[in-house]
């Protein structure tokens, strides 16, 4: 029988980087239309702010099926009532297998044990799969709560009282 765990983690363990380049080669490669090569990989997670995802600043997990790393997320303290979600992946053999509903659920609650009220994010328009997730989980589309150049919509949810 296969099982799902979700356990917080060291952002930078070697599990977490491995999913860590996954996740950027994904999301620049769908965003540029062709595969990331290593060094625009390294490039993008040089400075990408991952050493805030530890607390009290943040969070991180890592997703394991079957003992298998393949899943990992994130978020960011953003103030005393939000945290941002970030970094949400899931390797695409591992898709529709229920592991991105409990990061999702993992990450909130770790964040609601902070003391937090609210989670949001940002996402692009073509991640389609990672929105309908989100809505699927209750987000609802708000304003802009942050500008960049791959933020193209914004969600937010209340966390469970």
């Amino acid at each position: 029988m296969t099982s799902w765990i979700v356990t917080p983690e060291a952002f930078d363990s070697p599990d977490a980087r491995g999913l860590r380049r996954d996740y950027y080669a994904e999301v620049a490669g769908r965003y540029w239309r062709r595969p990331a090569t290593d060094e625009e990989i390294d490039q993008g997670l040089t400075g990408d702010g991952a050493e805030r995802l530890v607390p009290p600043s943040g969070g991180f997990v890592v997703g394991r099926h079957s003992g298998e790393p393949v899943a990992c997320g994130g978020f960011l303290v953003l103030d005393q009532e939000r945290a941002e979600l970030t970094r949400i992946y899931v390797r695409p053999e591992f898709r529709g297998r229920g592991g991105a509903d409990l990061l999702l659920e993992k990450l909130e609650g770790m964040a609601h044990e902070l003391g937090l009220g609210t989670m949001v994010l940002n996402t692009r328009l073509d991640l389609i799969e990672a929105r309908s997730l989100y809505q699927r989980h209750g987000y609802v589309e708000i304003p802009a709560y942050c500008s960049g150049p791959y933020m193209e919509v914004w969600y937010g949810k209340a966390l469970r009282s």
